[in-house]
């Protein structure tokens, strides 16, 4: 069972018991009410889906969206999580109808999480990275440092992560999700090309976000494991 099912799990059940409930209740409305509920179960299926994605590409220097949504805004922070200066900023905001899953953007090692609570404003709003619930991934890749960010949004209530640090990641595996409307940040080194632009639909794990436009500065993956 993949990770994104489990959590559908914790929502379709109450759902489901719920609605057995109401096709025996003895009111006019019990009908109304097993139809809401049985929309409801839908809709879970349908935001919990979590399609398999590959990307053939032969240029190793392509970073990928990590998450499904629409291209916010971008631009260069000053400083960016984990006290790692100036960096470039892509968001994402994800509707209810986009794939929540969010993937690793470039092959690396995870070497902190960080969890933030917070409000849950709505996460179009320009204040909503740094007031909202949050959790911050900060990679370590072969061309330089990257971060993700999911950020709770109004109806987003529970970020959830299925990776931890000292683990090595392909890009495109799952991190984990945002349940119910949402926004997910990359923060990308000063040097990274941008691919996409303000108001473009993106897949994670599928769409071309930035391009690394500096060498690896080693060469091997290796070098940035701790050493025994």
């Amino acid at each position: 069972m993949s990770s994104a099912r489990y959590e559908s799990l914790k929502i379709l059940i109450p759902l489901l018991v719920a609605l057995l409930l109401a096709a025996f209740l003895p009111s006019p409305f019990s009908g109304i009410l097993s139809l809401l509920l049985f929309l409801a179960v839908l809709f879970s299926l349908y935001f919990f889906r979590d399609p398999e994605r590959y990307r053939l590409d032969d240029d190793p220097s392509l970073l990928l969206s990590a998450a499904d949504g629409l291209v916010t805004d971008i631009e260069t922070v000053e400083n960016a999580p984990f006290n790692l200066g100036p960096m470039k900023r892509v968001s994402v905001f994800l509707s209810v109808f986009d794939v929540h899953v969010n993937r690793i953007p470039f092959d690396g090692n995870i070497l902190e999480i960080s969890h933030t609570p917070g409000k849950f404003l709505d996460a179009r709003a320009a204040n909503c990275a740094v007031e909202n619930e949050r959790m911050d991934w900060r990679l370590q890749t072969l061309r330089g440092p990257l971060v993700v960010r999911q950020i709770a949004g109004l109806i987003a209530r529970r970020i959830v992560a299925w990776a931890g640090t000292d683990q090595f990641m392909k890009a495109g595996e799952r991190i984990g999700m945002i349940r119910f409307g949402s926004r997910t940040d990359v923060f990308l080194p000063l040097s990274c090309e941008i691919l996409v632009d303000i108001g473009q639909h993106v897949q994670g794990g599928l769409t071309p976000l930035a391009r690394w436009t500096t060498p690896p500065s080693a060469s091997s993956f290796a070098d940035f494991l701790p050493k025994s």
